[in-house]
């Protein structure tokens, strides 16, 4: 018991020390005696130390303690520290999100809106700001439609709303996935199939992109059936139409979709294709530069 008592005072000694070496240093209002006898803090009039009772001394032992402004300070710098934490853990997931980095600065308030794409910014919104819910019930998402009509660039909006909130989120494509060395044989395959089911959500572009090989369709099988068996949620979008799909009677083909069909909620897409009127905005600014009519 003696021994423990005198650990515990030596202990408390050395933070009092500590205490009046700080109080020496410090160029602000100056720590004062209170009426208890106790050390308070000149700023914020709180107290810097207290008689602790333990089981280990009959008497209470005096030790330093944090004033109000101190522990506020301390509450900061966790604050500023956890923040820190966070852009670096949201700097990795961006990293590894396998993302385009032309899509990284897509962002639900960047959307360029129009007649026919309203309605699925609002869908797209809603996805992002329920996602538990959405995971939870393993509700994916299946963006079709034209070439250019704003899958992909909806898709990221999802991506980086979630990775902004630090949900680990990855985007790539199957033409990357198909073309990856990881997948030159069938254990790096699974280790790679394994390493997007990291992911809470894991978002595949040009789903249709793949088509020719066996060896292509066994790999997007796989990672599709992965998420499916996981319970984990994804969003594909494609190119090819809904009658492409529902009317597909190769085997290798319809067993994927169905897995699809199951789990991701369809939208199509319409409209003009945003990259062929980006181009011809370009074209004509161009032209106009060369004509010397700007």
């Amino acid at each position: 018991m003696n021994d423990m008592t005198d650990l515990m005072r030596s202990i408390a000694a050395r933070s009092l020390e500590a205490q009046r070496q700080d109080a020496a240093k410090s160029s602000g209002p100056q720590d004062y005696a209170g009426e208890d006898g106790l050390l308070y803090c000149g700023k914020c009039h709180t107290k810097k130390q207290m008689w602790l009772k333990t089981g280990f001394s009959p008497e209470p032992i005096l030790v330093a303690t944090s004033c109000k402004c101190m522990q506020e300070a301390e509450e900061r710098r966790r604050r500023d520290e956890e923040a820190q934490r966070d852009m670096e853990k949201i700097k990795r997931l961006r990293i590894s999100s396998l993302m385009d980095d032309k899509f990284r600065e897509s962002t639900f308030s960047n959307f360029k809106q129009t007649q026919n794409n309203t309605r699925n910014l609002r869908l797209c919104r809603r996805y992002a700001e329920n996602f538990d819910e959405m995971k939870e019930k393993n509700q994916g998402l299946l963006f079709y439609g034209g070439v250019g009509t704003g899958k992909t660039y909806s898709a990221a909006c999802i991506a980086n709303y979630l990775l902004d909130r630090k949900v680990p989120t990855v985007m790539t494509s199957f033409i990357k996935i198909i073309g990856s060395v990881h997948l030159s044989n069938r254990e790096e395959a699974m280790n790679f199939t394994d390493r997007l089911n990291r992911a809470k959500l894991l978002i595949i572009d040009d789903l249709g992109a793949e088509r020719g090989t066996d060896y292509a369709l066994e790999r997007v099988y796989d990672i599709i059936d992965s998420r499916y068996r996981a319970r984990l949620p994804m969003i594909l979008t494609t190119n090819l139409s809904m009658d492409e799909m529902m009317g597909c009677t190769d085997i290798r083909y319809s067993r994927i979709y169905d897995r699809i069909f199951e789990v991701c909620y369809p939208m199509e897409f319409k409209g003009h294709s945003w990259r062929k009127a980006e181009a011809s905005r370009r074209y004509d600014d161009m032209e106009k530069f060369l004509e010397g009519a700007v």
